[in-house]
């Protein structure tokens, strides 16, 4: 994997970067749609290719270790062959999953022993099983092991936690150097910066994670319930320790304003569930402003969906069809919603990336902060 910086914002720290894997090009900005389980919900892989122009996807090593399981995907000849997409994907390590299950998991020096939520059998995660079975998926971008500590956690956990976090990460990059790729195509790993939100915790990791001189870097730990300021605050520190000559992947964030301030901080990719999650619960972000589509107000409105978004889905049905169609419980109303969110986040990354090169990022994402938040 390479990354190329093509330019950077000259009144913020926004960047446009080119990222070559040997699955295909990504230009950054980029959102990175979920997939948890070799599926993004309700979206088939054509119509994330052919009218959303997805660059690349996300799966979940917890949920595809479980289930199918790696035999399965070894069988298939990797997850790329197994759900029919030739473009990049990115696995998370688990780390995070696990944090979720505090019930149910016990941490050690060794990894972390686990219950299934599936059927309740006990498993054992350990850096080294983790970067083996993202070699099993057969991921172009794989996640360093980590804990991601809760939010608020006191000091002294937060900072056990960082430090597990860093000796778990040598384990992955040793072993990283000791196995290869199992498709014939190269696989880079990502650490992942934590230390929940305490500045010289924060500061510490990303310069222990830039000594790593790995193909690129993540920041995780945020978007866990802390006040946007402090991500931000966060995530800014984090920026400016980490290299400028790879790209930063912040995990899990998030809303279209957060997307936009994060990209003025130094940050190039992001994945996150709510565009796909908000529009089967039937809220739309739009070009205008965010839509609560189930709303009485939109049943005899019959413009299209969105018409500033240059996706299919978005100018062919109406809202007052869209409405219909939720308040009739039909599944094609989650499949266009989640279309046209998709489609909207990708659009927005896209205009980002066209105004950084343009030199006036700073200026357009403070208009466009406005517009998005209105509640049409």
């Amino acid at each position: 994997m390479t990354f190329d910086l093509i330019t950077t914002d000259p009144n913020s720290s926004a960047r446009a970067g080119v990222i070559t894997t040997d699955h295909g090009v990504i230009e950054t900005p980029i959102f990175m749609p979920v997939g948890t389980v070799g599926s993004v919900k309700a979206v088939t892989q054509q119509q994330l290719k052919e009218q959303i122009d997805v660059k690349i996807i996300l799966g979940n090593t917890y949920h595809l270790y479980l289930r199918p399981g790696t035999q399965i995907l070894e069988q298939a000849g990797g997850l790329h062959k197994f759900i029919g997409w030739d473009r990049p994907i990115l696995t998370d390590s688990g780390g995070y999953q696990v944090f979720s299950l505090a019930a149910n998991r016990k941490i050690k020096e060794e990894g972390v022993v686990f219950q299934s939520h599936i059927d309740g059998s006990r498993h054992l995660f350990t850096p080294e099983s983790v970067i083996d079975t993202q070699r099993s998926i057969g991921a172009d971008i794989i996640m360093a092991f980590d804990e991601c500590p809760p939010y608020p956690c006191e000091y002294g956990y937060a900072q056990k936690s960082m430090e597990l976090t860093h000796r778990w990460l040598a384990r992955c990059v040793q072993h990283m150097s000791e196995t290869e790729p199992k498709y014939g195509y190269e696989q880079s790993l990502f650490p992942i910066v934590q230390g929940s939100v305490f500045k010289d915790l924060r500061e510490a990791s990303s310069q222990f994670v830039a000594s790593m001189e790995c193909d690129g870097n993540a920041i995780g730990g945020l978007s866990v319930g802390e006040p946007e300021e402090m991500m931000y605050e966060m995530c800014a520190l984090c920026c400016e320790n980490l290299p400028e000559d790879k790209p930063r992947y912040l995990m899990g964030v998030g809303t279209p304003w957060n997307i936009l301030e994060n990209i003025a901080l130094g940050i190039d990719m992001f994945d996150c569930v709510m565009p796909t999650r908000n529009g089967r619960n039937g809220m739309l972000f739009t070009t205008k402003g965010v839509i609560n589509i189930k709303n009485k107000k939109w049943e005899n409105d019959f413009s299209v969906i969105d018409d500033g978004l240059d996706c299919e889905t978005s100018q062919f049905y109406t809202k007052a069809y869209l409405r219909h169609l939720f308040v009739a419980g039909e599944f094609l109303g989650l499949t266009i919603a989640s279309i046209h969110n998709l489609a909207f986040y990708l659009h927005l990354v896209k205009q980002a990336r066209i105004h950084i090169i343009q030199g006036d990022y700073h200026s357009w994402k403070n208009e466009m902060i406005t517009v998005l938040k209105q509640r049409l």
